[in-house]
């Protein structure tokens, strides 16, 4: 099967959720049998295009588009034809030009479009009666919906009528395509709800893992992620560092919390700020926690399937792991308010029969549900099904 896979951005280095799905799911559908070419673009200001080239070939013909996502205010301005800003950001003429060219020059059996924003870069499929798969990696207008009704004032009012407008592009985005493929059952209904149609569901794949390398400070050292520009995890680390530290330090007062990939302009006392590390093994230690605050989310978490790949015990929010088939005191333990948070991890330093068993569980769900082999069989199983589909093609634009 020879696919082309258009995504937002390029999966390597795999420094965030996104970013080591795709990454992931790359080489599984290698190990699968698949040919695929990406096509993607990649901040040459912030990434070595060679060395990324290098690294990715292994898996699939890489084919790099020196380009970043527009400005927000650019984007804002772009956005005025129609298209939601998070859109109009991603639509990047030099990657459609080069997914254009590719799908003249060649034949594909589908194009494969790696979230919603990857759609405008696929014009030519739907005219040239390609099928496009389209896998969304979560609900966009709900996390601009969410964001918007946590957002005060002309912001707030300005993210909610985003998010309707982001609903109505992503209804039309999933009635266009062959199929759309969700992360998670809950994902897959909202989008459904959204489309008035059926959407497919494919776990993430996410590969066996050694455990953590190295030691954090703290008795227990406490691991939270973090990243600019997302909101749902800015709204997160906000979050946590206003209510839910001081809570864990006044019950816990040997934890120290380890925030990756977010700058602090002072550090509160018992945080040590890290950049996004090389190697993630680094943030998953052993004796170490993950904490997952997330009030705001839909897909998966990445991170989370990485703590259960290297033993690393987690506390998290529902909505952190919702999709994740988790039962309380099982697989994770679940925390919704700032005094869950500081107990759980209170009770996971205090019984290392419940760290342990936490672990265990993690590491079978992981190996049961996210098996990456597993995984790319059914991807190619849905795959198959949209091929064997006669697919019309449509001079209509879905933007």
């Amino acid at each position: 099967m020879k696919l082309l896979l258009v995504a937002t951005k390029a999966p390597w280095p795999p420094i965030d959720g996104g970013r080591f799905l795709l990454l992931n799911t790359l080489e599984a559908l290698a190990a699968g049998g698949c040919r695929v070419t990406l096509v993607a673009p990649v901040d040459p200001a912030a990434f070595d295009l060679a060395r990324v080239t290098r690294e990715l070939s292994a898996w699939c013909e890489p084919v790099l588009i020196p380009a970043a996502p527009l400005p927000p205010l650019a984007a804002l301005l772009r956005s005025g034809d129609g298209a939601p800003l998070s859109i109009a950001r991603h639509s990047l003429p030099a990657v459609r030009q080069e997914v254009g060219q590719r799908l003249k020059a060649e034949r594909f059996d589908l194009v494969h479009a790696e979230q919603l924003q990857a759609l405008p870069q696929v014009e030519r499929a739907f005219t040239q009666g390609v099928p496009v798969v389209l896998r969304a990696q979560n609900v966009e207008s709900d996390l601009w919906r969410a964001a918007g009704e946590r957002g005060n004032g002309v912001r707030g009012l300005w993210l909610r009528g985003e998010a309707r407008r982001l609903a109505e592009w992503e209804g039309r985005a999933v009635r266009r395509v062959a199929a759309t493929l969700a992360l998670t059952a809950e994902d897959a209904a909202r989008l459904g709800e959204l489309a008035g149609g059926r959407v497919g569901v494919v776990r993430a794949p996410f590969p066996e893992l050694p455990p953590g390398s190295g030691r954090l400070e703290g008795d227990p050292p406490v691991v939270v992620f973090g990243s600019r520009g997302w909101l749902p995890n800015e709204d997160s680390v906000a979050w946590y560092l206003k209510d839910v530290w001081p809570a864990v330090r006044s019950e816990v007062p040997g934890a120290v919390l380890h925030l990756y990939g977010i700058d602090l302009a002072s550090s509160p006392p018992g945080v040590i700020v890290h950049p996004p590390p090389g190697d993630s093994a680094e943030a998953f230690p052993p004796g170490s926690i993950l904490a997952v605050p997330l009030r705001i989310a839909s897909g998966v978490r990445i991170k989370i399937l990485e703590a259960w790949a290297r033993g690393v015990p987690v506390v998290a929010t529902p909505a952190a792991l919702a999709g994740l088939e988790v039962e309380d005191g099982k697989e994770a333990l679940v925390a919704r308010e700032a005094r869950e948070f500081a107990t759980a991890i209170r009770r996971l330093r205090e019984d290392p029969a419940l760290a342990a068993s936490l672990i265990a569980e993690g590491r079978k769900a992981r190996r049961e549900r996210h098996d990456p082999r597993e995984i790319a069989r059914c991807l190619i199983a849905e795959y198959e099904k949209v091929i064997a589909r006669p697919v019309e093609s449509s001079g209509a634009s879905g933007s």
